[in-house]
């Protein structure tokens, strides 16, 4: 229980922002705090989370409550983004005025200079930064963090519903060895976390903590109307892959609606899913802009990751103080960055999940006055189905946060890095979770840790924490150059430069377009020449799937439903070149890359020569059929799962060796697995129905983009059979259970 004098501080902090009157969801999340309780605060965006967990923070700061070694309370801020922790330090700094010196806030990441790390480990009492640091540095190098440790009162995981798949899996366990450690310094912190509207979201806590966790979602906060629209792209005159019909690319849509939005004074943000749709973005916008006003391009920009850290900084700067209208922007911008003022979010695709959309659309209107958001659709199956089917956005509930701390692949590493920063015993295992045990005799064999007497030691040289990339890329980034003048433009994860800087690719930087010469895998360096190509580039590759263990089996009549480890060899084999605007396939181009091999989770569904007779599915059109499903099923799975179709991949093949039948396979792109394909099969009745109708209500003749057409496809969308995928799913769900 805490003392009256600090819940006195509570309302005085709140008070001191400008609030007289905290709403309740705020005192609840305060008292909870104030009560030692791990709570989660999951409210709409702008309802105030940040002041429901900073009152406690900074009171305790404020307060000098005792620690052991005299240095007063400290509290840690975790944020998924370091723009996220950049804005979260200005709120603090703002709030924390009247405290004086006695709150001492600081940012440590990897931009922070060298000359500033210490101070930061000697007197900063609320550090903000995030999981990749708190892995790679602040736990490996706990001896001098051991002040900080010695009193962590508060651990703040701002935006935790972002923490799912493998990135959410490797953050559980980065969470737990700061739990150990902190039992070791003589600490137990109090988690608070925030998140957006999240299905079951104090489960979600307690999974990602590992520690009870109470739940506040009850939200109090006043809302500002708005207008959602829904916006699909005209069809074009163009034809595509097998003369398909063509819709006017989100890409394009995205750039003329900003474009009146700025010249009209709207300040406007657009989310867009990749860099190089960002760049795209505002380099058309731009271009558009100049013909009205030669004063509005500098008023439209870029944000995206890759950035170096103070080109971030000064777009941060510029959004902030009103000196930019209108801003392409990845998902850096997404996560809780107070962007105070904004009338209108342009959101570029349907971002992956529920939660995810009305974070974005939840950027305009802060300041509870009207706002505009639009959902521009991609020629995609889960978009198209979602713009004609609006109940599946609006009168859903949000997703729950999927993420498996028990994966081998996320665990191991964990483990020995636990044992790096102290020496692992029997009683940490439970920390870990159940598979623990399990794997520490496999680490033992491969000689990654030894037993010594009640422990288990790290040996080796190198650094424990460098077996693993938590984000998932795995291996170094690849540093994109300008190999006239040898000029770092920004990185790339390794495990995205196959496809996003491959011999060939257009690469979008700062409103500069460049081609990649050449990509030196074994130095991790592409070499860039700027250029003015009209056209943008497509990585094609292809997949092939083998079946290593099948866990758990279900009959659908004759067919199965099946959920289990997999091999999957993929091979980025060539690339398309697209027409900017019209996304016309311009030619594509053979790249000779070396294969990739992938052990991870997938689910698959079998069926039989009886059942494709009842379907009047013929061994001619069987190929496409399969394939056709398989695209669709992609495309819809984020409907859902928390994934989006860039997570997960596909193969079907008409006679499987390792089943003996026609065979559709949709897998986890992460090693080891992170829990997509084990939520699709446990929704695979409503999911592969809602593929169903999808394929059967879209309006082509043949199948397109929008149905069965898979941008991903490394085989051309080639065969591909709409209405025989139509009755293979109808015949197969008609015994589903």
């Amino acid at each position: 229980m805490w003392p009256d004098r600090i819940r006195t501080d509570v309302v005085a902090a709140i008070r001191a922002a400008g609030i007289e009157h905290p709403w309740e969801h705020q005192a609840a999340v305060a008292e909870h705090a104030l009560d030692g309780e791990s709570v989660v605060v999951a409210t709409g965006t702008a309802s105030g989370k940040s002041l429901a967990y900073l009152a406690p923070v900074l009171s305790a700061l404020a307060d000098g409550a005792e620690a052991p070694n005299g240095r007063g309370a400290t509290a840690l801020y975790l944020a998924p983004t370091k723009a996220l922790a950049a804005d979260q330090r200005r709120a603090v700094r703002e709030l924390a005025a009247p405290l004086g010196h006695a709150v001492r806030p600081a940012v440590y990441d990897g931009d922070t200079p060298v000359e500033e790390r210490e101070w930061v480990r000697q007197y900063a009492n609320y550090v903000l930064t995030n999981p990749d640091m708190l892995h790679r540095a602040i736990l490996p190098g706990h001896a001098r963090w051991s002040s900080f440790l010695r009193a962590l009162r508060y651990v703040v995981v701002d935006e935790c519903h972002t923490y799912r798949g493998v990135f959410g899996s490797h953050v559980a366990q980065v969470l737990r060895r700061l739990r150990r450690l902190c039992a070791r310094y003589g600490a137990e912190p109090v988690f608070l976390l925030a998140s957006a509207t999240a299905s079951d979201p104090a489960a979600a806590a307690s999974r990602l903590t590992g520690v009870p966790v109470t739940e506040v979602a009850d939200d109090a906060s006043p809302r500002g109307e708005v207008v959602f629209a829904l916006w699909e792209p005209p069809l074009t005159d163009l034809r595509g892959e097998k003369g398909a019909p063509v819709r006017r690319t989100a890409t394009a849509e995205t750039a003329d609606l900003l474009t009146d939005l700025v010249v009209q004074g709207v300040r406007t943000v657009a989310f867009v899913r990749s860099r190089r749709g960002a760049e795209l973005i505002s380099v058309i916008a731009q271009e558009r802009l100049a013909e009205v006003d030669r004063s509005l391009p500098r008023r439209v920009a870029a944000y995206r990751g890759g950035y170096l850290p103070e080109e971030r900084r000064a777009l941060e700067r510029a959004l902030h103080s009103g000196e930019l209208l209108g801003l392409a922007a990845t998902t850096a911008l997404e996560l809780g960055v107070d962007v105070a003022g904004l009338d209108a979010v342009l959101i570029t695709g349907y971002p992956g999940t529920r939660a995810s959309l009305w974070q974005q659309a939840g950027r305009a209107g802060r300041a509870g006055q009207g706002a505009l958001a639009v959902l521009i659709a991609r020629d995609d199956p889960l978009d198209t189905y979602l713009v004609h089917h609006p109940e599946a956005l609006f009168r859903r509930p949000v997703e729950a946060t999927v993420l498996d701390p028990d994966n081998p692949y996320v665990l191991a590493p964990h483990l020995c890095a636990a044992a790096a920063e102290t020496p692992l015993t029997e009683d940490d295992l439970a920390l870990f979770g159940p598979a623990a045990a399990g794997l520490l005799p496999q680490l033992e064999a491969a000689r990654l840790l030894r037993r010594r007497a009640t422990a288990w030691h790290w040996t080796r040289r190198e650094r424990a924490t460098d077996l693993t990339d938590i984000r998932g890329g795995g291996g170094r980034p690849v540093q994109i150059v300008e190999a006239a003048t040898g000029r770092l433009l920004g990185t790339v994860d390794e495990s995205a430069a196959h496809t996003a800087v491959h011999d060939g690719a257009v690469h979008l930087h700062q409103g500069r377009t460049y081609l990649v010469r050449r990509l030196d895998l074994e130095d991790s360096v592409a070499l860039v020449e700027e250029a003015s190509p009209p056209f943008s580039t497509t990585a094609r590759d292809t997949t092939a799937i083998s079946v290593l263990e099948t866990e758990t089996e279900i009959p659908w009549g004759d067919a199965r439903l099946c959920y289990g480890s997999v091999e999957v060899t993929n091979q980025v084999v060539s690339y398309l070149r697209r027409k900017l605007i019209t996304g016309e396939v311009l030619g594509e181009a053979k790249l000779d890359l070396p294969p990739r091999t992938l052990r991870t989770r997938a689910v698959w569904w079998t069926v039989t020569e009886d059942q494709l007779d009842g379907a009047r599915i013929s061994p001619e059109i069987l190929g496409g059929a399969l394939h056709a499903a398989e695209h669709a099923s992609i495309g819809l799975l984020p409907l859902f799962a928390t994934c989006d179709r860039w997570d997960i991949g596909g193969v079907s093949v008409p006679l499987h060796p390792d089943t003996l039948l026609p065979t559709v396979f949709v897998y986890d792109g992460h090693p080891g697995g992170a829990g997509f394909a084990e939520r699709a099969f446990h929704t695979a009745r409503a999911w592969l129905t809602a593929t169903r109708d999808a394929i059967a209500a879209c309006e082509c003749e043949a199948g397109c983009p929008s149905c069965i057409q898979s941008p991903k496809c490394g085989n051309g969308n080639d065969p591909l059979h709409k209405r025989g995928a139509v009755r293979l799913l109808t015949r197969l769900l008609s015994a589903a259970t």
